[in-house]
């Protein structure tokens, strides 16, 4: 069963018993990935460690010319 059959199960369900219906597929997502990112920080911040920036170093690597 794809994502988009799931959620109109569930949003049918929902209805049929006058509950509110799920969030649309995708619509958290972002916040998700900020949450894990903080969580990253924080868990480095409490372990006296540098922040890694692993995209933001491998694009400026790339971008940096040799």
């Amino acid at each position: 069963m794809s994502i988009t059959q799931q959620y109109l199960l569930d949003s049918y369900r929902a209805r049929s018993l006058g509950e509110p219906g799920p969030p649309a597929p995708g619509t958290d997502d972002w916040r998700v990935v900020r949450e894990w990112r903080d969580e990253r920080h924080f868990r480095a911040a409490l372990a006296v460690r540098p922040v890694r920036h692993r995209l933001r170093d491998a694009l400026a690597r790339w971008r940096r010319p040799t």
